[in-house]
């Protein structure tokens, strides 16, 4: 059993590190369905109220709550697969999570990519960076997910993966972690 987080700023590639798992049939748990899901159940437009929703789930039940929300739908692609990415995590108090639950079947790997990559790629993706989600921009965006702790969970990571180079490049890093036994 392993069990592989991804943490990293917007745009640095851990969307495209999950869209590689799974075509090759390694299950996601992406912890900002947890949210999107939680903006629904309280009538909030995900698109709008992402990070809103994000704060308000760990001021009212603690910083490690959309980790613990996502437990147990780790635990059950667990059941029936060797390995499951979790896509998105935010802070070291989730890494702890995920430590305590997994042991050392818990593998955090860390997405980097520049700032101007970053931006360019959201871009791309529909997304200004200049006005990022809710009115945000990139660097704001960066700023509110560092405030939940991303930084010290980014310095925990055990493996870094550098994600500056081509698609099909860092399509084949994936590849590479996801086939090691």
């Amino acid at each position: 059993m392993t069990v592989i987080g991804t943490v990293g700023l917007p745009g640095s590639g851990k969307s495209e590190a999950a869209e590689v798992a799974r075509e090759m049939g390694v299950p996601v748990v992406t912890m900002g369905d947890v949210i999107r899901a939680e903006c629904r159940d309280r009538g909030l437009d995900p698109a709008t109220h992402h990070g809103e929703i994000a704060q308000a789930l760990r001021e009212e039940n603690g910083p490690a709550a959309v980790a613990e929300r996502s437990l147990p739908l780790i635990e059950a692609e667990l059941e029936d697969n060797e390995t499951v990415i979790v896509d998105g995590i935010r802070s070291d108090v989730e890494v702890d999570a995920f430590e305590d639950a997994f042991g050392d079947a818990f593998l955090l790997v860390r997405v980097e990519a520049p700032f101007e990559m970053r931006a360019n790629r959201l871009e791309l993706r529909g997304r200004d960076a200049g006005e990022e989600e809710g009115g945000e921009s990139l660097a704001e965006r960066d700023e509110r997910e560092l405030s939940f702790g991303m930084d010290e969970a980014m310095e925990r990571a055990d493996l870094a993966l550098e994600n500056d180079g081509s698609l099909d490049a860092f399509h084949e890093e994936i590849r590479d972690l996801l086939d090691q036994p």
